[in-house]
């Protein structure tokens, strides 16, 4: 039928006649008085922003998983060359495709440097730099078909940690943190222990972006102070800092009242109290004095040795037996192999292998693995071709992450990259896909965690990702 000219869209509500128009707004200045009323009586109820954001709440459903330790590789390590053999690739060493690198110039197809064997019962490939997590595959699901938009490290590793390849959007642990609240008021709920030589990308790699300013990251320093700033002044007694807390409190409580609903400054004013109390708490979880011979043997903890990838490792053990509930454990430097993948990648599984090993065995033994979601992987890939003679271009296109525990498969592979490894071919897996997963074994509907921001709901996954339901038991 066709419609009249006079006829609306569907876009807006049609105005009626005069007599709803004066209903409608008489009910809403009636609605209005109300509120005035109410207000001025104290009767109105405290807007949802006023609770305590860190308080534990209830998933959407039964979890799998209590906590989340996610061990970034920074700066992109090679699926292909570490976890993915592809015979294709050694067969056909030197040989020249067509491909578009990051950085152009491509060189010919690069054989792998390293050998590979079987491990465990399910068979997997691993190869010879990582021996100790080879005795773990059975419980690792390697997830070999993940792509991501950027080719560049920041872009990327936003993507990564945010869902979007650009800056000003919640991180996967804020999300986590604003769904699910913190099981330990004393410590933050979500804690980055960080590349001892910056990230790219900073701080906004586990900023909260528009949702409240509490539920960021707080990067832990693995030497001296955790917290910067965090002891008391040598010449301040502790009485006298609690009464400057309670005094602070009172004024802050006064002014809170007067700006009610403003998440920030709720966020602020409690800063102030998590801050008095991670003072003792965060100086004892940092403090290794109090783990056994044998547990610093297991990690390959030195002594002399301060903020390494190992003593992170332990610290993030340490961090979710504490109820903290997402800690992002980055390596130190990147495995970003431009120039020399045999040397950087072995140096870089010298240092990961057997501290990450010992995280799933130690978190095993102490019943922990199976309240635990363990991820591991960079924000993207290496490319199968070589770049100056001996390195690998960064590859969007195909890349391996892997998990472990709370509900997760142990020695399955999902999704596979071409014969070369430079695009994922079967069972392609996004980011969004991944976060989606992490969210589900949290016992939350990506679908449904979400935050209204200018006129928008907004979620971690955007209007995308599908949980892998088959690498979940």
């Amino acid at each position: 039928m066709k419609r009249r000219s006079s006829e609306h869209c569907g876009r807006y509500a049609p105005t009626g006649n005069r007599r709803e128009f004066l209903a409608r707004a008489g009910a809403g200045l009636g609605t209005l008085a109300l509120a005035g009323l109410l207000d001025q009586e104290s009767l109105l109820a405290a807007p949802a922003l006023a609770a305590e954001p860190l308080e534990p709440r209830p998933a959407h459903f039964p979890a799998k998983a209590r906590a989340v330790i996610w061990l970034f590789m920074e700066g992109g390590p090679s699926g292909f060359d570490l976890f993915d053999p592809k015979p294709e690739l050694q067969k056909n060493d030197g040989q020249r495709i067509a491909i578009d690198t990051f950085f152009g110039n491509p060189g010919p197809l690069m054989k792998s440097p390293f050998s590979f064997r079987q491990y465990g019962q399910c068979g997997a490939w691993v190869c010879d730099q990582l021996p100790r997590l080879a005795e773990q595959v059975d419980e690792l699901a390697l997830i070999k078909s993940c792509y991501t938009e950027s080719n560049n490290h920041a872009p990327a590793m936003f993507q990564m940690n945010s869902g979007m390849a650009r800056t000003g959007f919640p991180s996967a642990g804020s999300w986590v943190l604003y769904g699910l609240g913190s099981e330990n008021r004393n410590l933050p709920g979500f804690v980055v222990l960080g590349n001892n030589r910056g990230s790219k990308g900073g701080s906004l790699n586990w900023s909260s972006g528009f949702l409240p300013s509490a539920y960021q990251g707080t990067l832990f320093r693995s030497q001296g102070s955790p917290i910067l700033n965090l002891r008391r002044p040598a010449d301040v007694a502790a009485d006298d800092q609690r009464a400057q807390l309670d005094l602070l409190a009172t004024l802050n409580a006064e002014h809170q009242a007067e700006r009610p609903g403003e998440a920030d400054l709720l966020a602020r004013i409690q800063s102030f109290e998590l801050a008095y109390r991670i003072q003792a708490e965060a100086e004892a979880l940092v403090d290794l004095s109090d783990e056994t011979a044998e547990v610093k043997q297991l990690y390959g903890i030195d002594e002399n040795k301060r903020g390494t990838f190992a003593e992170k490792c332990l610290l993030a053990r340490r961090l979710v037996e504490r109820g903290v509930r997402f800690v992002q454990v980055y390596c130190n430097d990147e495995w970003d192999a431009h120039n020399d993948l045999r040397g950087n990648h072995a140096a870089h599984c010298a240092e990961t292998d057997r501290p990450s090993a010992a995280l799933l065995a130690d978190l095993k033994r102490r019943g922990l693995l199976d309240s635990t979601l363990v991820v591991w992987g960079g924000e993207f890939g290496r490319m199968p071709v070589s770049e100056k003679g001996t390195g690998r271009d960064h590859n969007p296109h195909g890349f391996l992450v892997w998990m472990a525990g709370a509900g997760v498969k142990g020695g399955v592979s999902y999704g596979e990259t071409d014969q070369f490894g430079h695009r994922a071919s079967v069972d392609p897996v996004s980011v969004h896909d991944l976060h989606a997963t992490i969210l589900h074994q949290l016992g939350l509907d990506h679908k449904r965690l979400t935050y209204l921001h200018n006129g928008r709901r907004f979620r971690l996954t955007d209007v995308a990702g599908n949980v892998l339901q088959k690498i979940l038991s």
